[in-house]
């Protein structure tokens, strides 16, 4: 199985917020960590809106923050909102009547197996885990500290 692209920055995008935990995140500065265009950022943000994972606030100051804690955001909720299908073979679409073994077949069921233990480990890491395990994750995503934003308007 492989994520999409969207899934893969939705994260990402997560992982940036709760790096810049209290303080909004700007798309632009998000965009240019992840070297992005804003454009495709904004497509991803909607599910991420939509499913309660962040809040956008509009304005001149305005960008994005995580909308619950990032210990609260497992993978497996952000990869169920962000892909459209989990269908590791033919047969495990709706349209499958085709193979005469659909309901009984060892494959189909060794799949589904495996995409439940994939499910299962998403859901035992949260966003947090992934900022935790990079103790110098603002630095590699370039997110300076309010001090240093002050120092550097001076």
């Amino acid at each position: 199985m492989r994520l999409t692209r969207q899934t893969n920055y939705a994260i990402r995008i997560l992982m940036y917020c709760a790096a810049n935990e209290g303080q909004l995140s700007r798309i632009p500065d998000i965009a240019r960590a992840y070297s992005l265009s804003d454009l495709f950022l904004f497509k991803i943000l909607q599910p991420l809106v939509e499913n309660g994972f962040v809040q956008t606030v509009r304005g001149r100051n305005g960008g994005v923050r995580l909308a619950k804690p990032a210990e609260e955001i497992n993978l497996f909720e952000v990869v169920r909102a962000t892909e459209d299908s989990f269908a590791m073979a033919e047969c495990f679409e709706n349209d499958s009547a085709e193979c005469p073994l659909v309901d009984s077949c060892g494959l189909n069921e060794a799949l589904r197996n495996a995409l439940g233990a994939f499910f299962e480990v998403l859901a035992s890491y949260s966003i947090r885990d992934l900022v935790d395990a990079r103790p110098n994750m603002r630095d590699l995503l370039g997110i300076e500290t309010p001090e240093e934003r002050t120092i550097a308007a001076s």
